[in-house]
């Protein structure tokens, strides 16, 4: 399910339930990942993500990280352990869309968000909560013209921000000082919270670097006492409490991989060559699935019942930007760690293609081809009713072809696994079915026959479009297949030349890789993905739906050959042979 947004506002956000006890949050949250943002009473209002994981609720405040005001930055960062968000609702829409967890110790993974019911209700202690430029309060001009510094720290909140309830209303000239002491007495800071405090030696126009957050308990268990879970353990990285070092400023969030800006040339120039360590894998860890369970069987009635109508709820254009996401982090283009760079010595996957430590990534995209046509093949081949529903389906595979286009999504792999899977000898033979989408879709048959396959043939031969200004992902097949000792067959002068051909593409591609990352992530900016979608075209997904968890271990070869049994024997249950 889709993480909807508005703007970033957290009082905007569906999945925001505002002030809710940590008992009505454990009753909403039914199946592992789901997962939603409340104000906590005992954490003074502040927002703490509740999710369910592998049976067991777990909490996570986050934590807010106070900045010295300066204009174009935000007054604060918000936190769960590594990484730093100018809101709330940025955070979230990162840890959902990437999947990672919520916190090393608990590996737990937001996938499903639980959208409140009603109006929101709201608190005073919500007011508190400025996680966004809109709510922040302006600056009010000071009273007091002596050399107090320490009044800056209350400069933008009202007098009441600073009182526990049941507190004096005082006026803050009346306090108490003693001595000579500048210091103004302000209520601690709440648990979970970074206040910036300042001193009497403190400049006035120089705060003070904000605190590491407090390490929390750890667990969601009760105590002996008989008390109310404690919240999970989180262990906040800030920056150091002395302050960046001179002519640096505070680091800026993270903003989503696929939006990440690209590193400035002048650091790469400057990197120094490391000799590669080890073959490097973009492939994801195997995570907890949110469509299968941990053992299922290979082709499960309901999964494909599921993804059937995920696919027929998008529409191709907003598919094929999903499979251009899953494609760019596949092919290693968008997503790249540090690490895996140092680890590889180049930049991209693009680059690595052509290396010889790179066999185990054309290894992987050559399985992620054949899985992704097996599975289109499949969605045509699966449908055991009407002749009209196998057409619609022959259909659907057309026009996401067509939004894979060159100058369309501009996924030419995606593009070549979905005419692989049209182009199957079990697909082909459906001649009624062929017959039908000529009668009733017309306009798509005639795109496939007239433009589709023309060019699947060149991008086959080494040639196409391979224009980063129409090509956010280029065809890296053929150079794969080649570089893994795949004999290309036909005449001998022929096919010298199309050698020749595909491996002076390989070179440009390796060469134009910074141009190709730049329109890939242009491409992605701004898309929200459907976390299932995304996940259906996953190459772990697609190898367990197809094979079942216990059919992984066999060898590819051996993997694809069954598959392609148990397609023919489908393909003759609809048409069979006369």
């Amino acid at each position: 399910m889709q993480v909807p947004q508005n703007g970033e506002d957290l009082a905007g956000q569906p999945w925001y339930h505002g002030p809710l006890s940590r008992q009505k949050a454990e009753a909403l949250l039914q199946q592992d990942g789901d997962f939603l943002v409340r104000a906590s009473g005992s954490r003074g209002g502040h927002p703490v993500i509740s999710c369910r994981w592998r049976g067991s609720v777990l909490h996570f405040e986050v934590f807010r990280v106070a900045l010295r005001p300066r204009p174009g930055r935000p007054a604060a960062l918000f936190q769960l352990e590594d990484e730093q968000f100018r809101s709330v609702p940025a955070l979230v829409r990162s840890y959902v869309a990437t999947q990672r967890p919520l916190s090393q110790a608990t590996g737990a993974v937001a996938c499903r968000p639980v959208t409140r019911q009603g109006p929101l209700r709201r608190s005073f202690s919500e007011d508190t909560l400025v996680d966004s430029p809109a709510r922040a309060e302006p600056l009010r001009e000071r009273k007091w013209s002596n050399s107090q510094p320490a009044d800056l720290a209350h400069m933008g909140r009202s007098r009441e921000d600073h009182l526990e309830p049941g507190a004096s209303t005082m006026p803050v000239a009346a306090l108490p000082r003693t001595g000579s002491d500048p210091v103004l007495l302000k209520a601690p800071a709440l648990l979970g919270t970074v206040a910036d405090t300042l001193r009497a030696s403190d400049g006035q126009l120089h705060a003070k670097a904000p605190t590491k957050p407090p390490r929390t308990p750890s667990l969601v268990l009760p105590d002996v006492s008989g008390r109310p879970p404690t919240y999970c353990e989180l262990v906040p990285r800030v920056a150091s409490a002395q302050g960046p070092p001179p002519g640096q400023s505070w680091p800026e969030p993270d903003s989503l991989w696929w939006e990440a800006e690209e590193e400035e040339e002048e650091e790469e120039e400057n990197r120094c060559f490391r000799r590669p360590q080890a073959e490097v894998s973009f492939c994801p860890p195997d995570t907890r699935s949110c469509l299968l369970s941990p053992h299922n069987r290979p082709l499960e009635p309901e999964v494909l019942r599921k993804l059937r109508g995920l696919f027929l709820e998008h529409h191709p254009d907003s598919t094929a930007l999903h499979l251009l996401l899953v494609d760019c982090q596949a092919t290693g283009l968008l997503g790249v760690t540090r690490f895996q760079r140092a680890n590889m010595g180049v930049a991209s996957g693009l680059e690595l293609l052509t290396l010889p430590h790179g066999h185990r990534l054309r290894v992987e995209l050559l399985e992620r081809h054949e899985t992704l046509a097996l599975a289109g093949a499949l969605a045509v081949l699966g449908c055991s009713g009407p002749l009209e529903e196998r057409a619609t389906a022959l259909r659907g595979l057309v026009e996401l072809a067509l939004a894979l286009w060159p100058g369309a999504a501009g996924d030419l792999p995606g593009m070549a696994a979905v005419m692989g899977a049209l182009l199957m000898p079990q697909v082909t033979r459906l001649e009624h079915t062929w017959r039908q989408l000529r009668r009733s879709h017309t306009e798509a048959a005639l795109a496939f026959e007239q433009e589709l396959k023309p060019l699947m043939r060149a991008l086959d031969e080494g040639a196409g479009p391979r224009d980063p200004r129409e090509v956010a992902l280029p065809h890296v097949a053929p150079a794969a297949r080649l570089l893994e000792g795949e004999e290309l067959g036909g005449p001998l002068d022929e096919s010298c030349e199309r050698l020749l051909r595909t491996l002076h593409r390989a070179r440009q591609v390796a060469r134009d890789a910074p141009r190709f990352r730049q329109v890939a992530a242009q491409r992605l900016r701004g898309f929200r993905p459907n976390l299932e979608l995304r996940e259906a075209l996953t190459t772990g997904f697609l190898r367990r739906l197809l094979w079942g968890s216990r059919g992984l271990g066999a060898p590819l070869p051996q993997r694809l050959e069954k598959f392609q049994r148990v397609l023919s024997v489908l393909s003759q249950r609809l048409e069979p042979d006369h």
